[in-house]
């Protein structure tokens, strides 16, 4: 439950539809794999924010989605959750949409198709949202698009700055990052408080092999960094001390769709109390557990109420 010192979170980022196919076999190209195929909403930001609000912190997602059933759906269910939506409606894109294969063991591969969120502008950023005390969230995909959803990104950043605020990024994935370019990604960034990486995201970021000498060498770009390491659970530095703690225990994995989002919310809910690394570590820890063992994967569609 959010208490009087709870921080308000704005997170900036994507709202989707997840197709999701978990498949019963190594996937056979060019040909037929067996697998129970559903829909759900989805997308980072959307995950992020739902988790947020799940752990305790008043939270308002800004995303862009399409004029269509799909989006309302989401967008109740956010709510549902406690999340305020701020999410504008294209009028003529679509809701973006993701297909998610999961392999037997748990791991996803993701087709993502950005639809509305590709459109996401600066005038969608809500006025009364940045203001001192709150805190911003932005995932990575904003940034990496050209045009209005990089302007929205930057924009949400130059906001939270004169406003005081601070500030965290997730990378969000290592394949566009690698694409688009570390270098140039973590310069629009700019400095952060908080930058919470995957493992194959920092080392892509940092040009490291190792996860951990990535997350001090990525310092120079944040005032803490988080480097979530799967099933080794999760490490955090300032540059000079450092703190770790092991994936916390979990039942069979359904999949692991939305584990780093509840992950990023678990650890921002509870930093943003102002609890110490190792323990916003464990609480991150424990909610990426409980999405791991939801059957869904995501709280933007059912995996949060169930669970809640």
């Amino acid at each position: 439950m959010s208490g009087p010192s709870a921080r308000p979170v704005v997170v900036v980022g994507d709202l989707m539809v997840d197709v999701v196919a978990r498949m019963a076999a190594p996937l056979a190209a060019g040909s037929d794999t067996p697998a129970q195929v559903r829909s759900r909403p989805g997308g980072a930001g959307a995950n992020v924010a739902a988790w947020l609000a799940v752990a305790g912190a008043p939270v308002t997602l800004v995303a862009r989605a399409g004029d269509d059933d799909a989006a309302r759906g989401a967008v109740a269910r956010l709510a549902g959750h406690g999340v305020t939506p701020a999410v504008a409606v294209d009028p003529s894109l679509p809701t973006g949409t993701c297909v998610v294969l999961v392999a037997a063991d748990g791991e996803r591969s993701m087709l993502p198709d950005a639809g509305a969120n590709a459109a996401l502008a600066p005038a969608d950023l809500p006025d009364g949202a940045f203001a001192r005390g709150a805190h911003l969230h932005l995932t990575g995909y904003p940034l990496l698009r050209d045009g209005p959803p990089r302007a929205a990104a930057l924009e949400a950043r130059r906001r939270a700055r004169a406003a005081g605020m601070t500030v965290s990024l997730d990378p969000s994935s290592a394949a566009p990052l690698e694409a688009f370019g570390p270098e140039r990604f973590l310069a629009l960034a700019g400095e952060v408080d908080l930058l919470m990486p995957n493992r194959d995201e920092a080392v892509t970021l940092a040009g490291a092999s190792d996860p951990r000498a990535a997350a001090r060498a990525l310092c120079a770009h944040a005032r803490e960094v988080v480097v979530t390491l799967g099933a080794e659970g999760a490490v955090w530095t300032d540059g000079s001390a450092t703190a770790a703690a092991p994936a916390a225990a979990a039942g069979p994995v359904a999949d692991t769709t939305g584990a780093g989002d509840a992950f990023t919310a678990g650890f921002l809910a509870a930093w943003l109390r102002g609890a110490a690394p190792p323990e916003a570590l464990v609480a991150a820890n424990a909610l990426a557990a409980r999405a791991i063992e939801v059957a869904s994967g995501s709280t933007g569609a059912d995996g949060a109420g169930r669970d809640v």
